[in-house]
Parts: structure tokens; sequence; C-alpha cells
């Protein structure tokens, strides 16, 4: 990273308008959220937009909202209703599309399913599962009737997944049989089972078929998915819930110490996440936009589950690996599918970068029109090869930073907003509403061109609300180094024209390729 910044420019810079909403956003925030949040559907409107006793933030107070009704129940009186949702690709090739309406039916199916277990408003459900449309799903019927959910990567051990399970106390776990990857199965029952050895909190196990392995049911805690919803309700009652109603818990853990459990709220993270999603992804009502991110990751939370389906998009879904059974399984489905807007890894992108350009050449990526990159900040050389030949040196990239703990993106090109020139490797500038800063050692402005650290100096919709059942080292971690702002932890530098650089993590980091 030392080799940066690159003073390189592509695209004609158009930013003035984004320029003027971010100036007014900095201006009067608290008016500038509550006007975006009014595009939401609230059952009861806020009665303050910010409740700040710094460090903790309640957005929204007073309001009522519920998330499924946001991301389904207010499509179905419009031409969303009939409009794929998701469109869903096995690792072996199995497919299957599943539109706003049928998305609504099985939501609903599966939340009064839930309510049929004895699941309630404020309970934790935590999920180990594979990338398939039943995820989403309980996900939505989770957040339908009030659970708060928790998603551990299907990746990781039974160890990892019984501390998380202990730590949010979670009664229902919902998994598979199994999983496919690399054209192995994942026994994810079987680490399941190993995991609530460890446990003592859950009283029920909901399982999908998917692997059609033989598995373990445990008589009186176990439930076949198809069995669960059985004789089920069309309809489920969307629980309003409070703004600050936690939505879900992901656990991020760095080298050391316990896994610390990132707590979202409702009503300031839809209001963050549709808006950013619409200002970065510049998302219009015919494209096909697809985000490889595993929900067990927030990518897959923000930009996979929430934002498309506030917005009524259309989502490519796929279980596997990006590179299975061969390195030109991406460009195979950009194709396949016409993706429009495609939002992928460095890690991703510098391994099929590798396999050289004839591959993606072999297939039509002319439908893509908006590429983007996430995880970590972007080398020059992979940019470039993902600008001249994945978008054929006609699609711009939004280079996003952002973290599990901030929810959305906070800095970004935003086409929807207006274009700034973009530089390889830069995340250009701080999106709308958000304040960010480089400061010294002692919290005082660095100069253009010198290193420090970045820090956010004002709250923002999409902020975490605090670590789950450990307040004192939200406090410490976020908080106390520089009195007064979010630390998140990151070295970066602005060059001669201002442009945010990330150079990496001051402190430990938790490092999973690809996510």
């Amino acid at each position: 990273m030392s080799s940066l910044p690159v003073d390189e420019k592509y695209f004609d810079d158009s930013s003035s308008n984004y320029r003027a909403v971010h100036d007014s956003s900095l201006k009067d925030s608290e008016q500038f959220w509550a006007n975006i949040a009014k595009e939401l559907s609230w059952s009861r409107e806020w009665d303050e937009v910010l409740e700040w006793k710094p460090p903790f933030a309640k957005w929204f107070t007073g309001g009522k909202i519920n998330a499924s009704f946001n991301c389904l129940d207010r499509h179905m009186d419009s031409e969303q209703k009939d409009k794929d949702a998701y469109i869903w690709e096995g690792e072996n090739g199995d497919k299957r599309t599943i539109t706003y309406a049928q998305l609504y039916e099985e939501v609903n199916h599966f939340a009064s399913a839930l309510l049929n277990l004895g699941v309630k408003k404020g309970d934790k459900i935590a999920f180990y599962m594979p990338m398939v449309p039943e995820f989403p799903v309980a996900i939505l019927a989770a957040t339908r009737i009030g659970a708060t959910f928790t998603v551990v990567f299907s990746g990781f051990s039974a160890v990892a997944l019984a501390d998380r399970i202990n730590d949010s106390q979670a009664k229902l776990v919902i998994t598979s049989d199994g999983g496919f990857r690399r054209g192995k199965i994942l026994k994810l029952k079987e680490i399941v089972d190993d995991a609530l050895t460890k446990t003592s909190t859950v009283t029920n196990v909901i399982v999908l078929k998917r692997a059609g392995i033989e598995i373990n049911m445990e008589e009186n805690r176990d439930i076949w998915w198809e069995d669960a919803i059985k004789d089920t309700d069309d309809f489920v009652e969307p629980e309003q819930l409070e703004s600050d109603h936690p939505l879900y818990i992901l656990y991020t853990s760095g080298t050391t110490g316990k896994p610390k459990g990132v707590l979202h709220g409702t009503g300031g993270y839809l209001t963050y996440v549709y808006a950013t999603t619409k200002w970065v992804f510049d998302i219009k009502k015919d494209d096909v936009y697809w985000c490889p991110a595993d929900i067990g990751w927030v990518t897959g939370h923000s930009y996979f589950i929430f934002g498309p389906l506030l917005h009524g998009a259309t989502s490519i879904m796929y279980e596997g690996a990006p590179d299975y059974p061969n390195p030109e399984r991406l460009w195979e489905m950009i194709d396949r599918y016409n993706v429009t807007i495609f939002y992928f890894t460095p890690t991703g992108i510098r391994a099929l970068m590798k396999h050289g350009n004839e591959l993606p050449q072999k297939h039509d990526l002319s439908s893509l029109r908006l590429l983007g990159t996430v995880g970590e900040p972007i080398n020059p050389a992979a940019w470039r090869w993902y600008y001249d030949v994945i978008g054929n040196k006609k699609c711009p990239i939004v280079d996003t930073w952002w973290q599990t703990e901030t929810g959305g993106i906070m800095l970004s090109a935003s086409p929807n907003l207006g274009l700034v020139s973009l530089k390889p490797g830069s995340a250009t500038f701080p999106l709308p509403g958000i304040e960010a800063d480089i400061v010294d050692e002692k919290g005082n402005s660095v100069g253009l061109g010198e290193k420090g650290f970045i820090v956010i100096k004002r709250p923002w919709p999409g902020m975490f609300m605090t670590l789950y059942n450990d307040s004192e080292r939200y406090k410490q971690v976020y908080w106390e180094k520089f009195p007064g702002c979010y630390y998140p932890g990151d070295y970066a530098i602005r060059d001669h024209d201002g442009y945010f650089w990330l150079l990496g993590r001051a402190d430990e980091v938790l490092n999973v390729a690809g996510h």
C-alpha cells in the first residue's frame, strides 16, 4: 500500500449534486435523515429523530416499524409483486426463482411456524445455513414477529457456533442437513448437534432438507422445515416494533478476546441501508443485482437482504464457491442472468484475475453497468483489471469502505447523486450525513498527504447501538481513543484532491477471504 495514493482519474466529474447534498446533510442532519426515513413505512411516526447520549444513539425514538413489512408487504400493492426477488442457483446447478409475492407467502407461513413453536418478540434465533432461498425467508419471518436474529457463517466451527448461541441466548437454531461447497457436502446439522452439547438455551432446531444426507434428529427438539410449515397461517400480522428494537446481532471477532456481538436496531438501520443502496448502487426498476457475499457477513445482511428488498430489486443468489467447478462460474452467471450491478471483493477479484482475461472474455458481460468492491481496500492493479476486463472500460467502480459496526457504506462514490472522478484504490468521499476526518494520535486533523486514523465525527442512523451484553467494551474499543468521535481502527490518508485512501487496520482484524 506504500505506493498509494495513485494519481490517475477515470470518468469526468459530475459530482456537483453529490456535493450539494453532502453539504446540506451536515447543515441539518436530523432533518436530512427524517426526510429519508419518511420514504419507508412506519406504523407510528417518531417523536424525536435522534436521542444522542454519547456514545449511545437512538434513532427515530417513539417511531414504530417492521423490517419484513418494508421489504415485502409494501410491494404487494405495486408491480413489484410479480417481479423476481431472488434468482437462485445452487452450486450443483439447481435453479429456482422466487417472486416478491412468493417470498411474501413463504415468509408469512414461516413466521406462523415460529409462533407455533412459541417464539415471540425479543427472543433470539441463531442461523447456521447454506445460501439457499429459505435463508432470507426465515430471516424475514424472524423480523416479522420481532425475534432478533444472529447469523453464524456456515464455515465456522461448532465451538464458534456454541459461543455465539451462548452469548446471544438463542432459543431456536435454524439450519440445514448440509450444504454444498466446492463439490463437497458440509455437514451442517452434525456441527449444530456438536455445538448444542456446549449450550443450554436452545429448545428447538428447524432443519431444512438441502443435501439429502442421513442426519440425527433429536426427538422433541428437532423439526424438519417442511413439517414446521404444515398447516400454518398464510398471514401473520407484522409486529410493530420500536425503532431501536434489536434487529440482529452479528459477531465480529478480532484476534483477541471473545467475539464482539454487534447489535443493530431497526428503524435507523433500515433508513441507512435504504439510503446507501440507492446512492451507491443507483438501483433502477429493471436492474439485476448481484452481491455474492454470504449472509453470514454484514454485506449479506445490508446489501443482499435488506437494501435490495427495500427497493424491490431483483437479486442473484448463489450457493457455492465463486470459482467452482471452474474459475469462470461468475462470468457464466453474469452472462446467463444479464446481471447489471456486481458487488464483489478485492480478494475474489485478484483470485479470478490470476486466470487471465480469456475466461471472462468468453462470456457476454455487456449487461453490466456498475461494479463495486467491498471488504478491504482494492489495490490499483486489481481495480484496473476489474474496470478494463470485467466492466469493458464503461462501468464505474464503487469502492465501498464500511464495517459490521457501521451497518452500511460510509465512504464511496455515489452514482445516483452524481459521480466523482474515480481513482483506482480510493473509496473517494464520505456519503451524505457522514462527517469523516483523519487525525493524529492526539485527535488533531492532519494535513493532506499525511497518514492518520480515520474517525467519524457525528452519529449516523446505520451505526450499531452497542456490543451485546458489553456496553463497557463498546465505549472503550470505539469511543475512548478520540472522545466524541467513532474510531473504526483504520489508517487512512487524504490526497491533494481530498480523496480518502484507506491503508488497512491500525489494530487487529478478522480476515476471512472474500467477505
